[in-house]
C-alpha cells in the first residue's frame, strides 16, 4: 500500500504525482490524499481511466476537506 499525500496542492500537481506513482508500480493499491474538489475529480478520472476502483472516503480527522482516495485493482 502507497500513500500519496497532495493536501496543500492545486491541480495539475496531484494529477502528476498520481501518474508517476503509477508508471513506476500499477498493480500495487493506493491511497491518495486530497483537500480540494478538482484534484479529488481529475485524479479519480485519471485511476479510473487506468482501471483502478476509486472510493472517496471524507477523512475529518485530518482537516477540514481532506478525502482518501482509495485507488484499487
Amino acid at each position: 500500500m502507497r500513500t500519496i499525500d497532495c493536501r496543500g496542492l492545486s491541480c495539475p500537481q496531484p494529477l502528476l504525482m498520481f501518474t508517476e506513482a503509477h508508471k513506476k508500480d500499477s498493480e500495487t493499491p493506493m491511497d491518495v490524499l486530497v483537500d480540494n474538489p478538482a484534484s479529488m475529480e481529475n485524479v479519480s478520472r485519471a485511476a479510473r481511466k487506468k482501471g483502478w476502483k476509486v472510493e472517496a472516503v471524507s477523512c475529518e480527522d485530518m482537516g477540514s476537506g481532506v478525502v482518501r482516495l482509495e485507488l484499487r485493482k
